[in-house]
C-alpha cells in the first residue's frame, strides 16, 4: 500500500492508548486516540461525513472492551452495521475464550490480550490495514465501473481487464458482432451482459445459447426453431432462441462446438440477417445483435478444417479476449472480497477471510477461473461455522493444490553414481535445489526494475505479497535495488 491508513485507538487507559499510538506512528501509521466508546463513534461519524481524499478515513480501530458510555461490544456492533469498511481489532485485559468468540462474532478481525506485545499488535494492524485496503479498492472499482459502464458485477483492477472494460464501452453502442474468447469460467457471459446492458437494445432480452450443451441433432431446432411435423416428436411449432432475442442480443456460447450445418446457417444469418426455422420454407428476418463466445482457439480449428474459414473471418471483427485468473493474480483477493460480500448479503451472514485463507486463495492456480473462485466462496460462506473463514472451509482440492509439497526423491546408497545421475549432484529435495535459480531470477527482476517491487512482481506474474515472502525465504534483502 502506498499510504498507510488512519488508525483510531479506543482505550480508557490514556497511558496505554498513548503508548500504542506512539508505536504505530513510528511504523508510519496515522493514529488518533479516543478514551470512551461514544466519543469514538462520534469521531468515526464525523470522519465519514468529511469525504476528504487527502485525509482518508479511519481504516482500522483498536478497541478496548471495557469502555465508558458505550461498551466495546456495542461499539463493535455499531461499526459492523454502520461502517462495514472499518476493520476492528479488540484488546482486553480480561482474556477469555468466550469473550474472544463474542468479539469475533461482532466483526473483530483480531483479538489481543494485555499487556500488548508490540510485534503482535503491528502484525494485527497490518492484516487489518490490508483487509481495509481490499474492501476500499473493491468498492472503488465497483463505483468506477458502475459510473463508466454500469458494470458493478465485473471486478478487476488488472490492466488486461481495464482494456476489456474499455472495449466493452467502445462496442456497446454498435450492432457489430463481437467474439469473446477465453477459458471456461473467465466471465464471458458477464461481459456479454455488460455489452447488452449498455447497448440501445438494453430494453429487450439477452438470450444465451450454448452449442456444447445441446445434442447435435437439436442444435438447429433450438437456435432457429421448427415447425410442426419437421421431425419425429415435433408436435407443435416452436420458436427458437433467435426469435426469443428479437430486438435484443443473442449470446451463442461454445461456438467451437457448432456442427458444419449450423456453421453454414450462422454465416447466412450474420451476413443477411435472415433464416428459416427447421422444416419451414418461410424466410424470417432477424433483428438481433449477435455475440459469440468460445473457450477454444478457432484459428487452429480453421486450419484443421473443423471450422469454416469464412465464418471465422465474419465473426472475428471485434475479438475480446478475457484473461484467465492465473494471469491476473492481483485480482484474486478483490474478487474474493466481492463474492464474499455478495454471498454474505444473500445468506444474511457476517463472514470474513482469515489470513491463511487469503494465502491459499492467492497461491492456488484456479483452473476453473472466476467461476471456480465464486463457487469456493459461496461454499465457504454457507458451511463456515465461525465468522472467520478458514482454509478448512474451502474445498479440499484447493487447499491441497495451493500447498508446496516437498519432493522426496529416492537416494541411492551405493557409492557408484548411476549413469543417469550427474556426478556433482548432491541428493536433496527438489524445492531446495530450485532455490538458487529462483533467487537469481528474483534478483534479476528486481534489479531490472530499479528496485520497484510492484513492477518486478507484475513481470513475474505474482503479487507483491508473494514476492516479499519469496525474498524473505530466499534471504534476499528487502531493500535490494
Amino acid at each position: 500500500m502506498s499510504t498507510l491508513p488512519r488508525v483510531l485507538i479506543v482505550d480508557d487507559d490514556a497511558f496505554v492508548a498513548e503508548a500504542l499510538a506512539a508505536l504505530l506512528q513510528r511504523e508510519g501509521y496515522r493514529p488518533a486516540i479516543s478514551n470512551d466508546g461514544q466519543q469514538a463513534l462520534d469521531i468515526i461519524e464525523q470522519d465519514h461525513a468529511n469525504d476528504d481524499p487527502e485525509q482518508g478515513h479511519f481504516g482500522v480501530v483498536v478497541v478496548d472492551l471495557g469502555l465508558p458510555r458505550i461498551s466495546g461490544d456495542d461499539l463493535l456492533r455499531d461499526l459492523r452495521e454502520r461502517f462495514p469498511s472499518v476493520v476492528p481489532i479488540v484488546i482486553t485485559g480480561f482474556a477469555r475464550i468466550e469473550t474472544a468468540v463474542a468479539a469475533m462474532k461482532l466483526g473483530a478481525a483480531d483479538y489481543l490480550s494485555k499487556p500488548i506485545i508490540d510485534e503482535e499488535l503491528l502484525r494485527a494492524v497490518e492484516r487489518a490495514a490490508n483487509h481495509h485496503a481490499l474492501i476500499d479498492e473493491n468498492r472503488r472499482l465497483r463505483d468506477q465501473l458502475e459510473q463508466r459502464f454500469g458494470m458493478g458485477n465485473l471486478v478487476g483492477g488488472d490492466p488486461r481487464m481495464q482494456k476489456v472494460y474499455d472495449m466493452v464501452q467502445a462496442v456497446a453502442e454498435s450492432r457489430t458482432t463481437v467474439l469473446l474468447t477465453g477459458e471456461s469460467g473467465t466471465g464471458k457471459t458477464m461481459v456479454a451482459r455488460a455489452i447488452h446492458t449498455h447497448s440501445p437494445r438494453a430494453d429487450h432480452k439477452l438470450i444465451t445459447f450454448s452449442c456444447g450443451s445441446v445434442p447435435e441433432s437439436l442444435l438447429e431446432s433450438e437456435l432457429f426453431g421448427h415447425v410442426k411435423g419437421a421431425f419425429t416428436g415435433a408436435d407443435t411449432d416452436k420458436p427458437g432462441r433467435v426469435l426469443a432475442a428479437e430486438g435484443g442480443t443473442l449470446l451463442i456460447d461454445e461456438i467451437n462446438s457448432a456442427t458444419p450445418a449450423l456453421q453454414l446457417k450462422l454465416l447466412r444469418i450474420l451476413q443477411e440477417r435472415t433464416f428459416e426455422p427447421v422444416g419451414s420454407t418461410q424466410t424470417r428476418h432477424a433483428d438481433v445483435r449477435f455475440i459469440l463466445a468460445t473457450n477454444q482457439e478457432l484459428k487452429p480449428l480453421v486450419e484443421q478444417g473443423r471450422f469454416r474459414e469464412d465464418l471465422f473471418y465474419r465473426i472475428n471483427v471485434v475479438n475480446l479476449e478475457i484473461p484467465p485468473l492465473r494471469n491476473r493474480p492481483g485480482d484474486i483477493e478483490l474478487l474474493a472480497e466481492h463474492f464474499l460480500h455478495e454471498h454474505c448479503e444473500e445468506m444474511g451472514k457476517q463472514r470474513r477471510l482469515g489470513p491463511e485463507t487469503r494465502e491459499v486463495l492467492q497461491t492456488y492456480a484456479w483452473p476453473g477461473n472466476v467461476r471456480e473462485l465464486e463457487n469456493a466462496l459461496e461454499r465457504a460462506v454457507l458451511l463456515s461455522p465461525a465468522p472467520t473463514i478458514q482454509p478448512s472451509d474451502l474445498p479440499e482440492h484447493i487447499v491441497a493444490a495451493a500447498g508446496e509439497p516437498r519432493a522426496t526423491p529416492q537416494v541411492h546408497t551405493t557409492d557408484t553414481p548411476s549413469e543417469s545421475t550427474p556426478h556433482d549432484w548432491v541428493p536433496m529435495p527438489l524445492s531446495e535445489a530450485l532455490e538458487g535459480p529462483e533467487r537469481r531470477i528474483l534478483e534479476a527482476a528486481i534489479k531490472a526494475n530499479g528496485g520497484n517491487k510492484q513492477r518486478a512482481a507484475d513481470q513475474l506474474g505474482i503479487n507483491r505479497a508473494t514476492l516479499y515472502k519469496k525474498m524473505h525465504k530466499l534471504g534476499i534483502p528487502v531493500e535490494t535495488a
